[in-house]
């Protein structure tokens, strides 16, 4: 069941779930209006909405602007509010060699990409599909010698992180600050990465909805957010 609209802390994904999946990470579209609409969101619940993503809380300013709360990298990054300093929990990076090795991953598979993030990295293989199996096994070896990092799934990309971040994490640090505290959080996402949000956003007395599940698409998405500006209550 949706929280009440003038009690819900309002999480967002990006990718997938306000935007278009598009076929590198450079190349989404931001749909006209869609800074418009979340800013008159963000206002009805008295500033309690953040971006929630894998992305660097940079390229999220980026697309929309400086004018969000953002959780980045899968809560490796913590902006509470529009200005606000970004907060870093204390998580280790990848040792270098381990960049140096996917970025000849990258060059023996041209199409895909090496996504650099301050905690880790993401391999993506939307535009070289055969690469995903080498990705995998070259990268689960790395994690089996560490056990501070984490190999996760994503759409056509497999990312290392370390433990502790994720999206789950996330949001129960943004619960945490105001004006999110005291509310009850509504968390949006399509991606296996966005499980985590979803478990936590229901066991905090919130909701957790799937893109596929409850919208259909980004534009479902879009169309029903801007419903809830207009009126004030979920659809």
């Amino acid at each position: 069941m949706l929280p009440p609209f003038a009690r819900t802390a309002l999480l967002l994904d990006l990718d997938g779930t306000l935007l278009d999946i598009a076929p590198t990470p450079d190349s989404v579209a931001i749909p006209p209006g869609l800074t418009d609409m979340l800013l008159s969101l963000q206002t009805a619940l008295d500033g309690a909405l953040a971006i929630v993503t894998g992305r660097a809380i940079p390229v999220v300013d980026g697309f929309l602007g400086h004018a969000f709360a953002a959780a980045g990298e899968h809560g490796g990054a913590i902006r509470s509010a529009p200005g606000a300093p970004v907060e870093r929990p204390d998580l280790p990076s990848p040792p270098q060699t381990w960049l140096a090795l996917a970025e000849e991953l990258v060059a023996a598979h041209p199409g895909s990409i090496l996504e650099r993030k301050a905690r880790g990295f993401a391999l993506h293989f939307r535009q070289a599909p055969d690469a995903g199996p080498d990705f995998h096994t070259a990268l689960t070896t790395l994690v089996a010698s560490a056990p501070g990092f984490q190999l996760m799934p994503g759409l056509m990309l497999w990312e290392i992180r370390p433990l502790g971040a994720d999206k789950g994490s996330a949001v129960t640090a943004m619960m945490a600050r105001k004006p999110f505290q005291g509310r009850l959080p509504l968390y949006i996402g399509d991606d296996v990465t966005d499980e985590d949000g979803i478990r936590v956003a229901r066991a905090m007395g919130g909701e957790g909805l799937r893109v596929d599940a409850a919208f259909g698409n980004p534009t479902g998405v879009r169309a029903w957010l801007a419903e809830a500006a207009r009126t004030r209550e979920w659809p």
